[in-house]
């Protein structure tokens, strides 16, 4: 293995990022991996890191891979002052053919160019930035835990470090991408949670920035989660908006509401991306797409929980409870597995319908294969057979 000293990589010849330019330093101090039951979520990191710094004047510099080790960075770098920073959420799993996959990172990189521009930090090359996030995976394949219910997080983030005051666009930003392996967010099996619902506190506004994923957006809501928890009982908060209590997101997590509508047919509903109030999640389009070919519960989704079912509201003094279904038969458990199941591609489901005729439908996992790395892209596929 190669040393850990400080590396300085040579210049660019390119102003845009490459993944044919990554430069890799493998450390000679590989750390002991958890055992998966010991797993909790972001408190474990993988032996390695991805930087990748721009400047205004030379574009994207070489990508990195290196040992992971801390930033050196000017206190009056603007990240520091004025948040012009972004991060994202995905994860890798290990799957029953003992490949390791990523669950659709080009949503996630699409995403992730949509909050930059938002926050006037850097456009990137999406695709190139993937190759080098697979890179880093690949690396440190052996963190991807050996287990169906744990997986390994990856959170790429994008920084201004440019070192002035001023509230101006950065002259100088960073991406960099940390991983680390999860335990499951239910190790004991999905379990529902009440939320305050409490129309005095607004996460997001029309115009505002609730629909990129800034950390901005985070911080100020701690507190009131805080005060959910030890008022209330609570463990999470619904956001409400506007004079007529619209629901927006659950805690961090987009919302569904699954009912008998006024026309006494069964609907699952979820706040629309339209407003600019809610973060187009990838979780929450994976679940719409599967449901959509699916044809009276509530329940958050998200890239670390993926589905949190909700069993009581506390809203304006009176608790309102929300049917979870039995364990077995609930619409967020049958989300939750299926999901689980295509990330993990354990299953192909098949669902025969015998009326007069007999419809199949076969839900299909599509494994799309990175030339020459290990890590690969899971794509779902509906297909509908009629015999």
């Amino acid at each position: 293995m190669t040393s850990t000293r400080a590396f300085t990589p040579p210049t660019p010849t390119s102003f845009f990022l490459v993944a044919e330019d990554l430069q890799i330093q493998v450390t000679d101090r590989p750390r002991l991996k958890p055992a998966p039951k010991n797993l909790t979520f972001g408190a474990e990191f993988s032996d390695h890191m991805l930087e990748i710094d721009w400047t205004e004047k030379d574009g994207w510099g070489f990508p990195v891979i290196k040992p992971l080790a801390p930033f050196i960075m000017h206190p009056a770098s603007k990240v520091f002052h004025y948040a012009p920073e972004l991060f994202e959420g995905l994860k890798a799993y290990r799957c029953v053919d003992g490949q390791v996959r990523i669950f659709r990172p080009m949503e996630n990189m699409a995403r992730m160019a949509r909050t930059a521009a938002r926050a006037c930090l850097p456009d990137f090359d999406q695709a190139e930035l993937l190759k080098c996030i697979k890179r880093l995976v690949s690396l440190d394949a052996e963190w991807v835990p050996y287990s169906e219910q744990c997986s390994l997080y990856i959170r790429p983030s994008a920084i201004g470090t440019e070192p002035t005051l001023g509230i101006t666009m950065s002259n100088q930003a960073k991406i960099f991408v940390i991983t680390g392996p999860v335990g499951a967010y239910y190790p004991t099996g999905l379990k529902p949670i009440s939320l305050l619902a409490d129309p005095s506190f607004v996460r997001a506004w029309p115009g505002g920035s609730g629909s990129y994923k800034l950390g901005s957006n985070y911080a100020p809501t701690v507190a009131i989660q805080r005060y959910a928890l030890k008022e209330h009982n609570c463990q999470q908060v619904l956001w409400l908006y506007g004079d007529d209590h619209q629901m927006t997101e659950v805690g961090t997590m987009n919302l569904f509401v699954y009912w008998i509508n006024e026309q006494g047919e069964e609907e699952l509903v979820t706040p629309t991306l339209e407003t600019g109030l809610v973060l187009p999640g990838i979780t929450r389009k994976s679940l719409l797409e599967l449901t959509r070919e699916w044809v009276r519960e509530v329940f958050g989704s998200g890239t670390a929980c993926v589905v949190a079912p909700v069993d009581r509201i506390l809203y304006e003094g009176r608790d309102l409870h929300i049917s979870t279904g039995s364990d077995h038969k609930s619409l967020a458990q049958k989300l939750y597995d299926t999901l689980m199941n295509i990330q993990v591609e354990i299953v192909v489901v098949v669902v025969v319908v015998v009326v007069v005729v007999v419809v199949v439908v076969v839900v299909v996992v599509v494994v799309v294969v990175a030339a020459a790395v290990e890590v690969v892209e899971v794509v779902v596929v509906v297909a509908v057979v009629v015999p």
